[in-house]
């Protein structure tokens, strides 16, 4: 299964309390921290919610 990493690139003061709240069920608490989770569809759903406050990169499942 492939892995996302998620890093919070902006601050979500300014932003939507929901905004707010997916960064949080995220596990994203700090600024440029990163993440690693499953690649599926909930979690697709969430960054594309919040893409204006993260960037993420697509890796290995490290099975290898």
């Amino acid at each position: 299964m492939a892995r996302l990493k998620i890093t919070l690139t902006r601050s979500p003061i300014g932003a939507k309390p929901a905004h707010r709240k997916t960064v949080r069920s995220l596990g994203l608490r700090k600024m440029h921290q990163s993440v690693v989770k499953n690649d599926d569809p909930a979690i697709r759903g969430m960054i594309r919610l919040i893409a204006h406050l993260v960037v993420y990169e697509e890796i290995g499942n490290g099975d290898a």
